[in-house]
C-alpha cells in the first residue's frame, strides 16, 4: 500500500508538538488529545471578556511575534487558548491560567498606568520576563509556563504553524554533511 508522504499526518504532528512543548501543560493537551480532539479554534463555550482577548493576543503575540512570518495573532493562538482553556483545562487548572493573565495585565497598570495590550513591547517584554522568572506579585506558580506551553502548542498545530513558520518535505532533500549552517532560514520537518 502506497502512502501519500506530501500530506501532514495531523496527529502525528500533534504528537510531536506535545512532546516538544513537555512540561506542566501537558496533562489538559494529553486529555484533548486522547480524547481525539478537534483542533479547531472556536470555543463551543466562550467565556472571556474582550479585555480578556485582548490581554491574551497582546501576550501571545510577544511569545511568538510577527517577523519574517506570522505570529500569534495571525496563528489564531488567542482562540485556541480559550478554546483550550473553557474545554479541557478542569476549573482549578483554568484558574491558574486565568490567575496569570490576571497578574500579567495588573503588573502593568501598576507600573504603567494602562492594561498590557495598550503598552510598549519592551515594558511587555519587561513583565513577561518577570511572570517567566515567577517574580510577578500574584501570579500563581507555573501559570506563566502553562500560558507559554498553549501559545506554542497552538501554533505548531496551526496551519500557520504547520505550513508557513515550519516547511513540511517529506524528503527534505539530499545530505549535505558541510552545509554552512549561516544559509539556514529555516527550520524543516518530516
Amino acid at each position: 500500500m502506497a502512502h501519500d508522504h506530501s500530506r501532514i499526518d495531523r496527529r502525528g504532528l500533534l504528537t510531536g508538538i506535545l512532546a516538544m512543548v513537555g512540561g506542566v501543560a501537558v496533562a489538559p493537551i494529553a486529555r484533548a488529545m486522547q480524547a481525539g480532539m478537534d483542533p479547531g479554534y472556536t470555543p463551543a463555550n466562550p467565556f472571556m471578556t474582550a479585555d480578556q482577548r485582548a490581554l491574551t493576543a497582546a501576550v501571545s503575540e510577544r511569545i511568538i511575534p510577527t517577523t519574517d512570518t506570522p505570529g500569534a495573532i495571525a496563528a489564531e493562538v488567542p482562540a485556541f487558548i480559550e478554546m483550550m482553556l473553557s474545554e479541557w483545562y478542569w476549573p482549578g487548572e483554568r484558574d491558574l491560567v486565568m490567575g496569570g493573565l490576571a497578574a500579567i495585565d495588573a503588573a502593568a497598570r501598576k507600573t504603567h498606568g494602562k492594561p498590557f495590550a495598550a503598552i510598549m513591547s519592551e515594558q511587555q517584554d519587561a513583565i513577561l520576563t518577570s511572570a517567566m522568572n515567577q517574580t510577578l506579585p500574584d501570579a500563581p506558580a507555573d501559570s506563566f509556563e502553562h500560558l507559554r506551553q498553549l501559545v506554542i502548542f497552538g501554533y505548531y498545530s496551526s496551519e500557520i504553524g504547520c505550513t508557513v513558520e515550519r516547511v513540511y518535505l517529506p524528503v527534505p532533500g539530499r545530505y549535505d554533511g558541510a552545509y554552512p549552517y549561516s544559509e539556514v532560514n529555516r527550520v524543516f520537518s518530516s
